[in-house]
């Protein structure tokens, strides 16, 4: 029995333990799952000097409330999140991209994302789960990865088999940004729309709906019309390509996207955009710019580069 552990007072909403994702798996219908802002995944472990696919609880708009019993550990929250930290009868504000030290019987409320959606809680050192194909990464759809494929549940207590002994506090200077204009490729059944259809997808408004979760973004907005078929033999899908049913409004892939699908595909997020694009909350209002493929791997470079730039800051 682990002596370091954490006792889960409230879930949250949608708290999974998730790390890079499993590969080369699309064969038999395993998509990659996967932390979905890799940037913010990335930073929270490398504050608790981690090493960078190690697991960590992702959440969505509200996080965990957790009792930690055990020894010093080094913790780190990224993303745009409120927390507080509760020792005794003290309360202390919590800061984004800054490491601190929770001890026994300190609780860690994670209270809510600010106008984003997720958030990441790393700690220093490892979680003690089961990893399924090489990774830990939850799919509560498919009930696949570790916690049996669920969600964290209240009153659950999750065991550390590991502290790493590196209790030196790490800061980052590091503010989210939204993004507006999300940049696309043409998908593969871009034909398949009218003129007026396509003009519509790369110059009007759509609205993140409701109906938006680690599966997938549906989108509001004038109609895509469709001149060839709202239906075609299914084939695989990636994260990012973006599909077009019956009813015209699109849907964006995320990271436990099923792997094959039957609608038209009109286009393809680039990487570069995807991990602001998942932070959109419904009502948020985005539109779409065609860039050619030569020009995304140019973004993905600038952007890996930024990324690395910041890790080594850390």
């Amino acid at each position: 029995m682990s002596k370091n552990y954490f006792k889960i007072i409230r879930a949250g909403i949608n708290s999974t333990f998730q790390d890079l994702g499993r590969s080369n798996l699309y064969h038999v219908g395993i998509p990659f799952s996967g932390a979905m802002d890799n940037r913010n995944y990335l930073l929270a472990n490398k504050l608790t000097r981690n090493n960078h696919n190690y697991p960590v609880i992702e959440f969505a708009y509200q996080g965990p409330h957790l009792k930690y019993f055990g020894d010093k550990l080094n913790v780190a929250i990224t993303g745009d999140v409120t927390f507080i930290i509760k020792k005794g009868d003290n309360s202390i504000d919590g800061a984004c991209y800054q490491s601190f030290i929770l001890e026994n019987n300190d609780e860690l409320d994670i209270i809510s994302t600010n106008k984003s959606v997720y958030g990441y809680l790393a700690i220093s050192g490892k979680f003690d789960l089961k990893f399924q194909w090489s990774s830990c990464s939850t799919n509560t759809k498919a009930n696949i990865g570790s916690n049996k494929g669920e969600k964290l549940t209240d009153n659950q207590k999750i065991n550390i088999k590991e502290i790493n002994q590196n209790f030196v506090n790490k800061k980052l200077n590091y503010i989210n940004t939204k993004i507006e204009n999300i940049r696309v490729i043409k998908g593969t059944n871009f034909n398949y729309f009218s003129e007026e259809g396509k003009k519509i997808f790369f110059k009007n408004d759509f609205k993140v709906s409701k109906l938006s979760d680690r599966m997938g973004m549906r989108l509001e907005g004038k109609k895509i019309e469709n001149i060839v078929d709202t239906n075609i033999r299914s084939e695989g899908l990636i994260k990012g390509v973006i599909q077009v049913p019956s009813d015209g409004n699109p849907i964006i892939m995320f990271s436990d996207h099923g792997t094959i699908g039957g609608y038209p595909k009109i286009g393809v997020v680039i990487s570069a955009d995807y991990d602001k694009l998942v932070q959109l909350t419904p009502g948020s209002i985005i539109k779409f710019q065609e860039v050619d493929l030569d020009a995304a791997e140019k973004l993905f470079n600038l952007y890996d580069l930024e990324t690395q730039n910041l890790i080594s800051q850390i």
